[in-house]
């Protein structure tokens, strides 16, 4: 059998296109944050944010518009959450952030609903209205209470 040049150089370019989708599908997936270019970072502190965790989506209106850059607490012991969000949007100062659950047991995300003010928030800056997340075993906890006290009555 013949050997042919150009054929082992074309199976070779197919080989290292493969091993390039590979690899940017592994960064992709495990989230290397240095490969995207820096966003709009703004911060959040909530009582209570449940199972969200870093890396967890931002949404206005179900659309994704950035994620959650990282979590710690906050010195008055509040957890301080801060957001890389698409640095070409302007987001007016009174947007507001809320913890939400997709499903009834899904993942924790937090959705942006964007306020009416004309001034827009700039990175590093906090958003002022937040909503903490619903701890479903508490919310199942006090409906069981309520409904033992109301049998005794």
């Amino acid at each position: 059998m013949r050997e042919s040049p150009a054929r082992e150089l074309w199976v070779g370019l197919f080989v290292l296109a493969g091993l390039a989708a590979l690899a940017w599908l592994s960064f992709s997936v495990g989230g290397v944050e240095s490969l995207r270019a820096g966003g709009l970072q703004l911060t959040a502190t909530f009582d209570e944010i449940g199972g969200l965790k870093k890396r967890a989506q931002v949404v206005i209106s179900g659309v994704r518009v950035g994620q959650v850059k990282s979590i710690d607490l906050s010195d008055d012991f509040r957890a301080r959450v801060t957001l890389d969000v698409d640095a070409a949007l302007a987001l007016p100062a009174d947007t507001s952030a809320s913890i939400l659950t997709s499903g009834v047991l899904g993942d924790q995300y937090i959705a942006l609903e964007p306020g009416g003010d004309p001034e827009t928030l700039h990175s590093g800056e906090q958003i002022s209205f937040t909503q903490s997340a619903v701890i479903l075993e508490r919310l199942i906890g006090k409906l069981i209470q309520n409904l033992g006290s109301g049998s005794k009555e």
